[in-house]
This record gives structure tokens, sequence and C-alpha cells, in this order.
């Protein structure tokens, strides 16, 4: 079985965020980057695949050199190969549109995308993969087993989980779920001397026209001076709930 994990570049959350050009841009300076989160779920579960049935993992991003540390990473975790698409991730559908040619490319049964970036949380790229591919897709993806063509995937639906069967190839939006927490993997120094061997293929993008584009970023707004109201004074409470917080 031949897996492929898509692999989001994003800020660290602990990183101080800050935006440039009015607002417009976003800027990178003294940023720490990572591996999206979601799809670090999704790359320790295609690890299990890897080492439990014997299928060979790929990752890939789409994006400039900057992204290479984070490619690395996920191959000192265990990864093959890393795949990179030489252009910049400017929005869903033409990151969608870049991840087509990959999959064809390489003849993928089952590609692990995360559910959503935590950077732009558009939740985007794996449904229209699956559509520009023709795959099966299921999102929200917390649970996934593989015998031979054959797969079981539990997601998360409103109010519980959902248990469906459905065939590769196959495309699925990982999240929180997919893998527990203490399963995710922290390079050794084995394994991120191994990285440096393992080949990185950088290739040309496809011609992709963006059709979304940021207009302006924004900072939440400061919270406000917290206010205290006497326990006894229920009063003043419900005033205030109603005309300033607006809430009741």
């Amino acid at each position: 079985m031949k897996i492929l994990v898509c692999i989001s570049h994003v800020p660290d959350t602990t990183s101080k965020i800050n935006f440039t050009e009015d607002d417009t841009k976003f800027d990178a300076n003294g940023v720490q980057f990572v591996i999206n989160p979601n799809d670090e779920f999704g790359l320790t579960r295609a690890m299990w695949f890897k080492e439990k049935q014997g299928a060979s993992v790929d990752v890939v991003n789409v994006g400039g050199a900057e992204t290479e540390p984070t490619l690395r990473k996920a191959l000192a975790i265990g990864a093959d190969t890393a795949i990179r698409v030489n252009t910049a991730a400017t929005d869903g559908f033409a990151v969608a549109k870049q991840l087509t040619k990959v999959v064809q490319d390489g003849g993928y049964d089952l590609v692990i995308a995360g559910r959503e970036s935590i950077d732009y949380n558009g939740g985007m790229v794996p449904g229209m993969l699956a559509a520009l591919t023709d795959a099966n897709f299921v999102n929200n993806c917390i649970g996934l087993d593989i015998e031979g063509a054959n797969a079981t995937v539990t997601r998360e639906i409103d109010g519980g989980k959902e248990t469906v069967s459905t065939t590769l190839p196959l495309i699925v939006g990982g999240q929180k779920g997919l893998v527990e927490e203490s399963d995710l993997r922290i390079p050794n120094m084995r394994g991120i001397m191994m990285a440096r061997k393992k080949p990185l293929t950088v290739v040309d993008p496809v011609d992709a026209t963006a059709e979304t584009a940021s207009v302006k970023f924004e900072k939440p707004a400061p919270k406000g001076a917290v206010k205290l109201v006497a326990a006894d004074n229920l009063d003043e409470l419900v005033s205030l709930l109603h005309n300033e917080a607006k809430v009741i």
C-alpha cells in the first residue's frame, strides 16, 4: 500500500503573530514553524501502517524552500521520501490542484491530509483533492483501518461518531483522535541522521489559479476590564449581562 501524507508548514501556536503592509501580509520573522497538528496525527497513523502492514509512506508539501525543515522532521519521524511542490500555498483550491498532480503521478492508495491547517483553518483541501482525483473521501476522521482494498473509517459527527466502510483509493481528512496524543513521535537522533539521506524531491508546480485571496488580517480585540459584582446584587448582574454583554 502506498500512502501519501499531506504536510502543512504552520506557525507554532506559542509564536507571537504580527502582520505587515497595513495588515495585509503575515510577518514570518521570528516565528517558529511546525508540522500542522492535524497532519501529525495522520503521519503517526501512516507510520503504524508502515510498521504493521509494510506500507510505504511519502510526505508532500506545497511551499517554498523554507518548508523543507518541516518535511525533514517528517522524514525523521519515519516517512520514506518527501516531495515539495515549489510554489507558494496561495489558497485551498490552488493547493489541491498541485496535490492532485502528485497523487496522480504517484499512484497512491491512501492519502491522509489534516482536516484543516491551524493557520488559515480553511478546511477545503482534502475534499477538493478527493473530487479532483475521483477518490473516495471521509472527513473528520478519528479512526482508520485498512484490510486489502477495504477501509473502515470512523468519523466525528455532531453528537457522536459514525463508522463507515469504503474502498481504496481513499482520501481522509484526519484530526485529533486518529491516534492518541501519547502516540505522537519525537524524532530521535538516529531518525534525524537518517532523514538527511532520504530523498526530498522538488517538483515544478502545475498551472493553477487561486480562487480566493486574503484581503486583510486582524487580531482579536483585547479583552475588556473585569467587572466584579457582589454576590447579592443580582439586579446589577442582570443589567450588565443585558445592556453591556448583550448575552441575555
